[in-house]
């Protein structure tokens, strides 16, 4: 059975991991109705979007 001549360091495998990670992303809050929307979006809750009504709820 194969086994590996050295030991993989902590380090190695940290740096190797680094990528694998969830993301979140950035919001802002909606200035018309305070609630948390993605930036350059229409929010969801109200349907503003910069400053003006876009879709009708």
């Amino acid at each position: 059975m194969a086994v590996p001549f050295r030991r993989t360091s902590k380090k190695v495998k940290r740096q190797r991991r680094t990528h694998k990670k969830l993301h979140m992303p950035g919001m802002v809050e909606c200035p018309n109705c305070g609630e948390y929307t993605k930036p350059h979006h229409v929010c969801k809750n109200c349907g503003h979007y910069n400053g003006k009504q876009v879709v009708e709820k």
